[in-house]
């Protein structure tokens, strides 16, 4: 076959996005009794929710009665500087124990007490113990239930495919076109509904806990393009342990866990560091608090050798550490030749999270674009200027089954689907197009070139001159990215997928810098050195349209009953806090 003789097929719901959320719609969907075709670009037991590895979060009380899902969400409110939707919040965190309960009824192994009760433990700023977990492999178990799921339900799932557009009539989408990743052969999916839950964009930082060629920004490129805005770009949660040697692991995560079980962090000099920036909590502290304390202790001076923190568990029982973090022991032995139950782990911020994404309804998660939902890391809602730990895999699951219902629903009440031609055509011209260039730029050196600019001018701390250096260095590569070379062979099509995941990174980084730029405060993630302090007036929501100014939308109050239960964002204490 001709890779322009475009193979066609047809589902009543096409999601794109192989992880945790798009099993979770998918599997939604086909329990309704609506056709359901799920594509990702990597295979289906490796997507990106398989490096999950702290747990996931719901109001149990199996090991503290007096937790509830109010007070679930009052925690996720408060750690949000305001800027979670208090309606998506508690949405999820009333659903969160049936999502639990739906893992387990997949066959998810998570840890349990010896009396059978769920093991629940403490991740940063949690009030009470919520976080169920499989070990440090919490995310690659609940792949494996997920996908074990999907197969029983008879969900069909291909992992080759790329998607390079979305396809989209008079506002309303009617499927999907892209390529096959390894011979190159198009395909043209035609549907009713579309679920979008293909990642974030922390790739696009040159130190990610994202691996290579997943979370550039293809979600966001596809949303932006067909008509979709953009949320919160600005807002990306830098965990606070990553790794920093050797060189070419730099970035992997070092899970929360550690710290939950009882790391301590500590400087070059050995000093437990964190008595400074949150005495009370310590290393337990809110992600945004600890990475921007390894931060400023590494810019001022008492980082180690390769520009990192120390964390210490070597006062840990041996045991405890290979029971309880099995997945860290091995990685530091497999990468670092380490030890880490002797020797303390040298960690760095790294990005981790993208908390602003495609602008989504509150509580069906539907985008601008009719018959069009997104779900998970590439929507917005949740969580605001700073996730908590162990809530993004609750997100997968409570609004992936969202998602799929409203899907479903879409679907069986549509009485006509139009399809158009010209728009088919029009995203085979884009791919024909760029095949057919002989530039002199490739694009892997194009997006290093964008990882640089991102870290070196919208990291965890940002300035003004430093956002607008960031903007004008982002149309320097942007002019270079129109002479790419495209080179398919007989290895696959490798070239064309990392020109349009490219695109993808442009897109998502003109979006993040000029959301910066527009955040003239400091809150949660987001660290103005020139503008320390929170302002109440940017207590919105900042909306991005391509071309357009940075909108604000106003966030509508909790209830009352969560909001006596949290304490305002204003009565986070910031002193002390921000260091350039």
């Amino acid at each position: 076959m001709s890779p322009v003789e475009a193979r066609r097929t047809a589902a009543s719901v096409l999601v794109i996005g192989t992880g945790a959320a798009g099993l979770r719609a998918a599997i939604e969907v086909a329990e309704q009794g609506v056709q359901v075709l799920c594509v990702g670009k990597r295979r289906r037991d490796d997507a990106h929710s398989v490096l999950a590895a702290g747990g996931i979060n719901a109001a149990l009380g199996t090991m503290d009665s007096e937790d509830s899902w109010q007070t679930h969400a009052a925690d996720t409110l408060t750690e949000a500087y305001g800027l979670a939707d208090p309606r998506t919040v508690e949405l999820l965190c009333r659903e969160a124990p049936a999502a639990i309960e739906d893992l387990v009824r997949y066959g998810a192994q998570l840890a349990r007490e010896e009396d059978g009760r769920l093991t629940q433990r403490f991740f940063g700023a949690h009030r009470w113990r919520r976080t169920c977990f499989a070990g440090d492999y919490t995310g690659r178990e609940m792949q494996r239930a997920l996908v074990g799921r999907a197969a029983t339900l008879g969900v069909e799932i291909r992992d080759d495919v790329y998607v390079t557009r979305l396809l989209v009539h008079d506002g309303r989408v009617f499927g999907a076109y892209g390529f096959d990743v390894e011979d190159g052969s198009r395909w043209v999916i035609l549907a009713d509904a579309v679920v979008l839950a293909a990642g974030g964009h922390t790739r696009i930082w040159r130190r990610s806990t994202s691996r290579r060629d997943e979370n550039t920004g293809d979600a966001t490129r596809l949303a932006v393009e067909a008509g979709c805005r953009l949320r919160d770009m600005e807002l990306v949660q830098f965990h606070p342990t990553g790794m920093v040697f050797p060189e070419q692991s730099a970035g992997m995560l070092v899970t929360e866990a550690v710290r939950g079980e009882g790391g301590v962090l500590r400087n070059a000099a050995g000093e437990r560091f964190m008595a400074r920036y949150d005495p009370e909590r310590l290393e337990l502290s809110t992600r945004d608090r600890v990475a921007l304390a390894g931060y400023t202790e590494i810019a001022e001076g008492r980082g180690t050798e390769h520009g990192g923190v120390l964390l210490d568990v070597s006062h840990l029982d041996r045991d405890v550490v290979l029971s309880r973090l099995p997945r860290m022991y091995r990685q530091f032995v497999d990468l670092a030749m380490l030890d880490i139950t002797k020797t303390p782990m040298e960690v760095a911020p790294t990005a981790h999270y993208s908390m602003g994404g495609v602008w989504v309804d509150a509580e069906t998660h539907a985008t601008d674009v009719e018959g069009l939902y997104a779900v998970g890391e590439c929507a917005t809602g949740v969580h605001g200027a700073n996730r908590l730990g162990g809530n993004s895999l609750a997100e997968c699951m409570v609004f992936g089954r969202i998602v799929g219902a409203e899907a479903a629903r879409w679907s069986t009440g549509l009485d006509l689907q139009a399809r158009d031609r010209a728009t088919i055509t029009a995203a085979r011209e884009e791919v024909d197009e760029l095949l057919s260039r002989r530039g002199e730029q490739l694009a892997r050196p194009l997006q290093r070139a964008v990882r640089d600019l991102m870290s070196e001018c919208c990291g965890v701390v940002r300035s003004e001159g430093r956002l607008r250096e960031g903007l004008k260095r982002l149309d320097q590569v942007s002019d270079r990215a129109q002479a790419v070379d495209v080179r398919p062979d007989i290895a696959g099509y490798d070239d064309l997928v990392h020109a349009f995941d490219l695109h993808g990174t442009l897109v998502a980084g003109l979006a993040t810098l000029q959301c910066a730029l527009e955040r003239r405060e400091t809150r949660g993630a987001h660290n103005r050195s020139d503008f320390p302090d929170q302002n109440p007036e940017l207590r919105a929501n900042l909306v991005w349209t391509p071309g357009g100014a940075v909108a604000r939308e106003p966030i509508p109050d909790p209830s009352a009953e969560i909001a006596a239960l949290a304490s305002g964002p204003e009565a986070v204490d910031l002193e002390g806090r921000l260091l350039e």
